[in-house]
C-alpha cells in the first residue's frame, strides 16, 4: 500500500504533464513508462558495477557500453551520459538534448536487456515538449522511492488508475478487486502456464503473480520454479503497442523479469502455435460488436460460426487451453441467454462437451462510469469429454463500492476486496459480497448443493440447464420468495362493506337535511 506522500508525488508528476501540454492520459503514462525503464536500466548497470568492484573482475553484463555513441553533429556523447544517474543532474537544455537525441535512439536498439519490454522499444517516441517539463518530471520521478518491489508495483498501479479516472481510456482497466476475485476463484498453482489473450495493462497477469508470491512463497526459492515464474508462466497478447509497453512495464515493476507480452490480434490470427498451450486463462476481453468473416481466424470459426466477438473469444479460450486447463472470464449477459444458433451452440458445448463450473453474476454498475453493461464471470474447465454435473450460481449484489458513476467505497480500505485485511461484520456483507463468494465457492460440491434457489447462491443440475435450452441466466433458475399474506374471510369483508354503505347513506341524508 503506497502512502499519501507517494500518492501526492505521483499527482504532482501527473499535473506537471497536464500543465506542460500533454493531456492524453495514455501518452502521459507512456512517457513516464519510458523514464521508469531508463531508471531501471541505470539500477541494473549500477548493480553490475558493484559486483565487478566487489569481486575485482570485469563487468559480465554492461547495459550501457563503453565509449561514445557517435550520434549527432557533436560526434556523439559518452554512453555514461545516457544513464539516469548522470543526465538527471544536467541543466534542462542539455538534459533535453541527451534524452531526445541520444537516449531514445539507444533505447530503440537496446540489446542489453533481455526482457520482452526491450522488444517493445523499437518504436519508442519521445514526446515531452519542453526542457523545463522534462527536468521537472525527472526531478519528481527521482524522488519517488522505487527500491521495494511492492512499492514499485503499487506506484505503477496508482498511475494506471489515473488512466481510468481520466475517462477516455477506462476500458483498459478491469477493477482490481474483480480481478483479484477471479484469481482467488481459480487459485493459480506454481506450475501453471497463464494466458490473457487481451491483456491491456496486464492486470490479470500481475494479480496472478502476486497471488503466487503470497500463497506459494517457495516458488522463488526453488530454482526450477523460479525460472518458470520469470520466463515461462505469464503470457499476454494485445494488438496495441502502447498497451504492450505498459503491460510489460507493469509486470517488470511487479517483479516478473521476462513475461511473454507480445503483439497478436487474438481473433484474426490462426492459433497453430498456441493451441492447447495454457493451463489457465484469465481475461476480460473487449466485446465490441462483430468482425468480418474475412478477418476472423478460421480455426475459431470451426468451433463456432459467428461474427460476434464475445462468442469468438470464448471459442479462443477453448482453443488455447490444455485439457484439464481452467478459465475465469468476464462475458456480457447476452452470452448467457442469447437466442441465436451460435449462442446456443457455444453454451451447449460448455455444458455438454466441457465442464462448466460456475456463473457469477456481477452488479450492473461494476464498470461504471465507462460502461453500464451487465456482465458475469464464467468459470469452466476444458475436458473435451464433458463432466458438468451441477453449475454453481452466485448473484453478487454489492462489490464494496457504490454502483453509480462515482463508485465511492462503502467500507474502510481494510474491509474491501475478496480477501479483506479485517473480517466483515454480519451487516457489512450487504456492502461487500466478495468474501462470501469465495467462502461459498469452497463449498460448491458440498453445502452449496443443499441451498434453496431462493438463496444468493445455489447449484443447478445439468439436466435442468439442458431442459431450459442451455440458458445460463441466473434469473432463469432463481426462485422468488413470496411473503405469506393473511386473507380475511369473505363474510367479514362483505359485512364491512355493508357497514360502509350504511354510513355513506346516512352522511348523504344529513347533507340533504342541511341544504333544506
Amino acid at each position: 500500500m503506497i502512502t499519501g506522500n507517494i500518492k501526492s508525488q505521483i499527482d504532482q508528476i501527473w499535473n506537471a504533464f497536464w500543465s506542460g501540454g500533454i493531456s492524453n492520459p495514455l501518452e502521459v503514462i507512456e512517457q513516464i513508462t519510458y523514464l521508469l525503464f531508463l531508471r531501471r536500466l541505470n539500477d541494473l548497470h549500477t548493480l553490475e558495477e558493484n559486483k565487478s568492484a566487489r569481486f575485482k573482475r570485469p563487468m559480465e553484463r554492461r547495459v550501457f557500453p563503453e565509449g561514445n555513441d557517435g550520434i549527432g553533429r557533436d560526434g556523439g556523447r559518452p554512453y555514461d551520459d545516457l544513464r539516469w544517474s548522470r543526465f538527471k543532474d544536467f541543466a534542462p537544455g542539455d538534459m533535453y538534448t541527451v534524452v531526445g537525441e541520444h537516449v531514445f535512439p539507444f533505447l530503440r536498439t537496446l540489446g542489453g536487456d533481455d526482457s520482452t519490454y526491450a522488444h517493445h522499444m523499437k518504436d519508442a517516441r519521445f514526446t515531452i515538449p519542453t526542457p523545463a517539463l522534462l527536468a521537472k518530471v525527472v526531478d519528481l520521478l527521482d524522488a519517488v522511492p522505487m527500491e521495494d518491489r511492492d512499492t514499485k508495483g503499487d506506484v505503477y498501479e496508482y498511475m494506471l488508475g489515473k488512466i481510468a479516472s481520466a475517462g477516455q481510456n477506462g476500458q483498459f482497466r478491469t477493477p482490481r478487486h474483480i480481478i483479484r476475485l477471479m484469481v482467488e476463484l481459480t487459485a493459480p498453482q506454481p506450475t501453471d502456464v497463464i494466458c490473457d489473450p487481451a491483456c491491456g495493462t496486464a492486470g490479470f497477469l500481475v494479480a496472478a503473480g502476486e497471488y503466487l508470491r503470497e500463497r506459494h512463497p517457495n516458488i522463488l526459492h526453488d530454482a526450477k520454479l523460479r525460472e518458470h515464474f520469470h520466463h515461462r508462466m505469464f503470457h499476454g497478447f494485445d494488438f496495441d503497442n502502447t498497451m504492450l509497453r505498459i503491460g510489460s512495464m507493469n509486470m517488470l515493476l511487479h517483479g516478473v523479469e521476462n513475461p511473454d507480452i507480445r503483439y497478436r490480434d487474438s481473433l484474426a490470427q490462426d492459433h497453430a502455435g498456441e493451441e492447447e498451450k495454457y493451463t489457465l486463462v484469465l481475461a476480460n476481453p473487449p466485446f465490441a460488436g462483430s468482425l468480418d468473416y474475412e478477418n476472423t481466424a478460421k480455426d475459431l470459426l470451426q468451433i463456432v460460426k459467428t461474427k460476434k466477438t464475445e462468442l469468438l473469444f470464448l471459442a479462443l479460450f477453448l482453443r488455447l487451453l490444455k485439457p484439464g486447463g481452467r478459465a475465469a472470464v468476464i462475458v456480457p449477459d447476452g452470452v448467457l441467454f442469447g437466442s441465436s444458433t451460435a449462442h446456443k451452440e457455444l453454451r451447449r458445448m460448455l455444458v455438454e462437451d466441457q465442464k462448466l463450473d460456475a456463473v457469477v453474476k456481477l452488479p450492473g454498475g461494476v464498470f461504471r462510469p465507462y460502461a453500464g453493461v451487465s456482465t458475469a464471470i464464467l468459470l469452466f474447465t476444458k475436458t473435451n469429454s464433458g463432466g458438468t454435473d451441477q453449475v454453481w450460481f452466485y448473484d453478487i449484489g454489492a462489490d464494496g463500492w457504490s454502483l453509480d458513476d462515482k463508485r465511492t467505497p462503502l467500507l474502510p480500505d481494510e474491509k474491501l476486496g475478496p480477501v479483506p485485511r479485517t473480517a466483515l461484520a454480519a451487516d457489512e456483507h450487504a456492502k461487500n459480497n466478495l468474501p462470501d463468494v469465495l467462502a461459498r465457492w469452497a463449498g460448491r460440491n458440498s453445502a452449496e448443493r443443499e441451498r434453496p434457489r431462493t438463496a444468493q447462491s445455489f447449484c443447478v443440475p445439468k439436466a435442468d440447464i439442458a431442459a431450459q435450452g442451455y440458458d445460463l441466466s441466473l434469473n432463469r433458475y432463481k426462485e422468488v420468495v413470496h411473503e405469506a399474506v393473511e386473507h380475511r374471510a369473505p363474510k367479514e369483508i362483505l359485512a364491512d362493506l355493508a357497514k360502509l354503505e350504511e354510513e355513506i347513506h346516512r352522511g348523504i341524508e344529513n347533507l340533504e337535511g342541511m341544504l333544506r
